[in-house]
């Protein structure tokens, strides 16, 4: 059976529309999924342990930042810490709902230079999970990480002498409206 010239050009636009609206919906995760193997962007890894000291120090700068639609108060409890390159931190931070509701936010994070994200690896943090803070509440929040020793040994990262942890954190959409 041969179809006909409208035809085909309905089945090839029906197919066009299809494949454009697959790769809309898969962009996200698979970009998400390039970014956490490739560590694009200064995107982390996550990790269960770490390897272990290898006696050579770097500078962790943490940064913190709030959406202005987020009525918290969000920051580190040290701006700065020096480091084993290999071995497990903690730190913490810490984060109070200024408003009269129970309000839930959600973190996003980077690291700078770009180069350093993939051997910037977190094993427990906060940023894996929606917080919901009651009103007026304070809370400690730890990130437990490390830095591969890798990071000595790649050529894009000489020179690397202070990584930034930077995280942001935003309301999360109820789905409620307000009239």
């Amino acid at each position: 059976m041969r179809l006909s010239r409208q035809a085909r050009t309905v089945v090839f636009a029906v197919l066009g529309v299809v494949f454009m609206t697959g790769l809309a919906w898969g962009s996200v995760p698979l970009y998400r999924l390039f970014c956490q193997v490739t560590g694009f962007q200064g995107t982390t890894q996550r990790g269960d342990e770490a390897p272990g000291s290898v006696h050579h120090k770097i500078r962790i700068d943490f940064d913190a930042n709030v959406s202005p639609h987020l009525p918290w108060s969000f920051k580190p409890e040290n701006p700065s810490e020096t480091i084993d390159i290999g071995a497990r931190d903690m730190v913490f931070f810490t984060a109070t709902n200024r408003s009269d509701k129970p309000v839930t936010g959600t973190a996003t994070f980077n690291v700078t230079p770009m180069q350093a994200g993939k051997y910037f690896t977190k094993i427990q943090c906060f940023c894996f999970t929606q917080q919901t803070l009651k009103p007026h509440e304070t809370v400690r929040m730890p990130v437990i990480f490390f830095v591969d020793p890798k990071i000595l040994s790649d050529p894009d990262a000489q020179g690397v002498e202070t990584i930034t942890l930077s995280y942001t954190f935003y309301p999360v959409d109820s789905g409620a409206r307000t009239s």
